[in-house]
């Protein structure tokens, strides 16, 4: 009996690297990027997944979407396609955030 326990104990070891390393990181990144979309209001300055600037100016909770204006007109796009980490690097404080030239 103890054998048989012995012989899955490295296939239960992989199961929880995986799960500790890959799963569970993705799972608390979905959660946060979820949050975002949520929290999201008129007038945020936030770029796409895509590279497109713009400023919300609408807010659809119907279809989860928002309306963005940009320099070439107001464009419709899914809360998901705006991107979190960009979004969040332009709306940082300037004084924190240090620049090279």
């Amino acid at each position: 009996m103890g054998e048989g326990i012995s012989s899955f104990l490295p296939f239960i070891a992989m199961f929880a690297v995986v799960y500790f390393f890959m799963i569970a990181p993705q799972m608390k990144r979905a959660k946060k990027e979820k949050k975002f979309a949520s929290e999201l209001k008129r007038g945020d300055r936030v770029i796409t997944k895509s590279g497109m600037h713009g400023k919300i100016v609408d807010l659809n909770d119907k279809d989860n979407s928002c309306v963005i204006e940009t320099m070439a007109g107001k464009i419709k796009f899914d809360r998901s396609a705006i991107s979190m980490e960009m979004s969040s690097k332009l709306n940082a404080d300037p004084a924190t955030t240090t620049t090279t030239k």
